[in-house]
């Protein structure tokens, strides 16, 4: 694994530099998160594709600051792959991440080879609760936020490294999150993407729901759909080697290697 900085943006890859003759997949962690999110994927699809896992402003490592709506951070990931002139870009994000994917697909369609949306959906209304609890005892909302969201069947310790990133992401910064979550809606926008989009949803999901991946497939003209069994709001932590599999599937069906 190769770790970077550029344009204040953190990133991991699986190799560097990257294959001009290869897709490449950049991975876009959710709310309060950081790179370390992509830990089991990084590296792990390496041999297929560029792998490019990043600290989204204001987190991890990245420079500050944060930002409040999903489409300035789509703006920042869309700056970063122009300056690294990142091949066949597909953004693959979780939960804010993947709002963050569908908002790139919406604003840059001709400068992205597809998507991956996992974990998230078309509108992400957040409960008042999520922001009192940050406000109140971020401590103990950090604690818990990985395993409110786990299936049952998931081992508790491959969801430590969640809680360690959300004790490092500053209170502040995990509710601008949460905020621009909260104001993300491109229900009615679906029908403009017309770029190839791989979604993957746990069963087990309670905090974007089976239903939500059911919305985008619905609305999505080149949709394809996984439904990953015992795996909750976490996959790529709980279910690493079937995510793993579907996305080099997804991507080796998909897009052709470039020219030399």
């Amino acid at each position: 694994m190769i770790v970077r900085k550029d344009q204040g943006i953190a990133y991991q890859a699986g190799c560097w530099p990257l294959n001009p003759r290869r897709p490449s997949v950049v991975f876009i962690h959710g709310s309060g998160l950081a790179k370390g999110l992509w830990q089991y994927q990084t590296d792990a699809l390496a041999a297929h594709v560029n792998t490019l896992a990043l600290d989204l402003p204001g987190h991890g490592a990245s420079d500050a600051p944060a930002f409040e709506c999903v489409e300035d951070y789509a703006a920042r990931v869309m700056h970063l792959i122009d300056v690294l002139r990142v091949p066949q870009p597909i953004p693959c994000g979780l939960s804010l991440g993947g709002a963050i994917a569908l908002q790139m697909l919406l604003d840059y369609p001709e400068a992205l080879a597809g998507g991956i949306l996992i974990g998230t959906g078309a509108r992400l209304r957040v409960h008042h609760t999520i922001f009192e609890a940050i406000a109140n005892d971020y401590h103990d909302f950090a604690d818990g936020m990985a395993f409110c969201g786990a299936s049952p069947q998931t081992d508790p310790d491959r969801l430590r490294p969640v809680k360690a990133m959300a004790a490092a992401c500053p209170p502040a910064v995990c509710q601008q999150d949460f905020r621009a979550c909260d104001r993300f809606d491109v229900m009615d926008r679906l029908a403009e993407i017309k770029r190839p989009v791989l979604i993957i949803s746990g069963s087990d999901d309670p905090l974007t729901p089976p239903k939500y991946s059911d919305y985008l497939e619905e609305h999505i003209a080149d949709a394809h759909r996984i439904s990953v069994s015992e795996a909750g709001h976490m996959v790529p932590l709980e279910q690493p080697a079937v995510v793993n599999t579907g996305i080099a599937a997804f991507v080796r069906d998909t897009f052709r290697p470039g020219p030399r």
